[in-house]
């Protein structure tokens, strides 16, 4: 009989235990994940809807092209795409330009760069189309209470031969540190993936953040409200650093993926990118 009760009792705390693990974040549940490749799959993705089919693009040291990288932009983030466009952001070591690597729905690439602002830091950590693709809100590294938005280049901004300018910014209410990458769910709220390693902000490290809006982007400043919806996986052989990276909405099923880097040796093996649904 005691033995019966003690499994019972396993029992019983595995049913409870099971979705708390399952709940990785508030308001999405995790439903599987997939390996991310260091190389070519370490920095973020974006999810590419077109007539002529679907694909879902990663971009990470691998990817980088021989001719940007020649050129001094040796770091690329998490891309973005809407209605068919796609974007990539690339930064130099240098106080230099932005460039954003853009392909149009039919396939074609231009660069696009962006002269600094006096007060903007040279990190370009995301690429985030708005839904209506008119607007492409960028992203600084470290401590901010802002999102930085441009006209989207290719609709709104079609000479790459000029510099693509600061548009406006999202501004927020509640600062975030080392944001990897965002992305628009609907036209007002954004889902951004958070590598702070410090957890100070919101009580946890590595969270995912919600950026509601108080309406969508039309090129003025605009408020915005963060919550964290919890900490994101950390699961790993290894111990230490995990590296929170890039993300993506797939608006056709609903799905929220996020890259997250194992630790040491393990980024080999153990890094994935972890699918969520609401």
């Amino acid at each position: 009989m005691r033995r019966t009760g003690i499994v019972l009792t396993l029992v019983a705390l595995l049913a409870v235990v099971s979705p708390a693990l399952a709940q990785a974040v508030t308001g999405w549940t995790e439903v599987g994940s997939d390996n991310a490749r260091a190389l070519d799959e370490s920095q973020g993705l974006a999810t590419i809807v077109r007539p002529s089919g679907t694909t879902i693009r990663y971009t990470g040291v691998g990817t980088i092209p021989a001719d940007l990288n020649s050129q001094g932009w040796n770091h690329v983030g998490d891309p973005g795409s809407a209605q068919g466009w796609y974007v990539e952001p690339y930064q130099r070591d240098d106080r230099g330009a932005k460039l954003f690597r853009v392909q149009a729905p039919d396939g074609s690439w231009a660069n696009y760069q962006h002269n600094l602002e006096s007060w903007e830091a040279n990190n370009n950590s995301f690429a985030a189309v708005s839904p209506d693709a008119r607007w492409l809100v960028a992203g600084e590294w470290g401590t901010m209470d802002r999102l930085l938005v441009h006209p989207m280049p290719g609709v709104v901004a079609t000479n790459p031969a000029q510099n693509l300018p600061y548009a406006a910014a999202i501004r927020l209410d509640h600062p975030v540190r080392d944001v990897q990458g965002c992305d628009f769910q609907t036209a007002t709220r954004l889902l951004c993936a958070s590598d702070d390693p410090d957890g100070s902000l919101f009580g946890t490290t590595k969270p995912l953040l919600q950026v509601d809006l108080a309406g969508p982007l039309s090129g003025s400043d605009v408020t915005a409200h963060v919550t964290s919806l919890g900490q994101l996986p950390l699961r790993s052989g290894c111990s230490g650093t995990f590296e929170v990276e890039g993300l993506d909405f797939d608006e056709r099923d609903n799905t929220l993926r996020v890259v997250v880097m194992a630790p040491s040796i393990c980024i080999l093996w153990d890094s994935k990118t972890y699918r969520f649904r609401q």
